[in-house]
C-alpha cells in the first residue's frame, strides 16, 4: 500500500479523531533535541565520561541535523523507560550500575511542556471545526499525563479533547493497539469509526492494529515519507492540511 499524498482525507464515517501529540499537534524536534543535548551535557559535566555518541544512538537523535529519527527510542518511548535506557547507556561506559543510576538521578530533567509547546497548526480553529462537524477528539501519546494535560490547557484546546490516554496510564503503549481500543471503548465509539493521525510509524501501526477506519500520517514530526507511506491511507504535510475540509 502506498498512501495518497497531499489531499485532505475524507472523514465520512469517522466519529472520533485520535491525535498523537508531539510531532503531530506540537513541534517535536526543537524541544526534544534540546532536551537530548542538555542531558548529554549534564552527564558529561557530572562525570569524566563522554556518553554523547552512545546516548544519541540509543535515543535516535542526529546531532548534525538536530532531528529525531523515526525508529529511535526518543520518537515514541515513555519517559520512565527512556530514563532506564539512559542508565543502561551510562553503565555501558564501564560504570557500576548503582553509580550509573545515581548519575542519571542527578542529571535527569524534563522539558517544561508549556514553555516549549509550539502548535503545528491553528489548533483551536481545527478542533472547533471538527467538533462543529460532529466529530469527537481524543489524544493518544507516549508522553505522561500531567505534561500532556498542561500542554493542551496552555494551547487552549482542552475543552475539545474528550479523552486522553498517556504513557503512565497503565495502558500498553504504541505500537500496540491498546491506546486506540481504550479510547474507543471509553467513548463508546467503534474502532472502525475512528481515525488515527500521527507522525511516527508506531502511531500508524497502532491505528492499523486497532482496526480504525482511517490512518493519517503527517510529515511534521519524526517520520519521513518513506517511513510512513506504506502505513498510512493518506499523508499530509501537517494537520494544518485538515482545515480546508473540516
Amino acid at each position: 500500500m502506498t498512501a495518497a499524498r497531499g489531499g485532505p482525507p475524507d472523514l465520512t464515517g469517522i466519529d472520533l479523531v485520535i491525535f498523537d501529540k508531539d510531532g503531530t499537534l506540537v513541534d517535536f524536534h526543537g524541544p526534544w533535541g534540546e532536551w537530548a543535548e542538555t542531558l548529554a551535557d549534564r552527564i558529561d559535566a557530572a562525570t569524566d565520561l563522554d556518553v554523547r555518541a552512545p546516548l544519541f544512538a540509543m535515543l535516535g537523535y542526529d546531532l548534525v541535523t538536530r532531528r529525531t529519527l523515526a525508529h529511535g527510542a526518543l520518537a515514541a518511548t515513555p519517559m520512565a523507560r527512556l530514563r532506564e535506557m539512559t542508565v543502561d547507556v551510562v553503565a555501558g561506559s564501564r560504570v557500576p550500575l548503582e553509580i550509573a543510576e545515581t548519575i542519571v538521578a542527578e542529571t535527569w530533567h524534563a522539558p517544561d511542556p508549556v514553555a516549549v509547546a509550539q502548535p503545528l497548526a491553528n489548533l483551536e480553529r481545527l478542533f472547533a471545526r471538527l467538533a462543529a462537524d460532529g466529530r469527537r477528539i481524543a489524544v493518544a501519546t507516549t508522553d505522561d499525563r500531567d505534561p500532556t494535560e498542561r500542554t493542551l490547557a496552555a494551547l487552549g484546546v482542552s475543552g475539545w479533547v474528550e479523552a486522553i490516554v498517556a504513557a503512565d496510564d497503565g495502558v500498553r503503549v504504541k505500537p500496540a493497539p491498546d491506546m486506540v481500543l481504550h479510547l474507543a471503548a471509553s467513548l463508546g465509539v467503534r474502532p472502525e469509526r475512528c481515525a488515527v493521525i500521527g507522525d511516527a510509524p508506531k502511531d500508524l501501526v497502532m491505528g492499523r492494529a486497532g482496526g480504525v477506519g482511517l490512518v493519517v500520517g503527517v510529515l511534521s514530526g519524526v517520520g519521513t515519507e518513506a517511513d510512513l507511506s506504506g502505513l498510512a491511507d493518506v499523508l499530509l504535510d501537517s494537520i494544518g492540511d485538515l482545515l480546508p475540509m473540516v
